[in-house]
């Protein structure tokens, strides 16, 4: 079975590809309510958003999409 931080990852990969997310995302907090997960969860699925290079963090501003110009190839 597929851990559920990489299902979440998934949801917000999709939604990033087809535009429905941009700019700051939700917050970790958001996300646990929304999607009723736990805090680590919400977590894990921005860092492997992170290093895929979809997702920049700022400590204390939260999670934003990188504009497809500034993704890796």
């Amino acid at each position: 079975m597929t851990p559920l931080y990489v299902q979440l990852a998934a949801v917000l990969r999709r939604q990033i590809a087809r535009g429905e997310l941009s700019g700051r995302l939700p917050s970790v907090k958001d996300l646990q309510q929304q999607y009723e997960v736990a805090q680590g969860t919400a977590e894990r699925a921005f860092a492997l958003l992170r290093e895929e290079g979809l997702v920049r963090s700022g400590q204390g501003r939260g999670h934003f999409v990188v504009p497809e110009s500034e993704r890796p190839a």
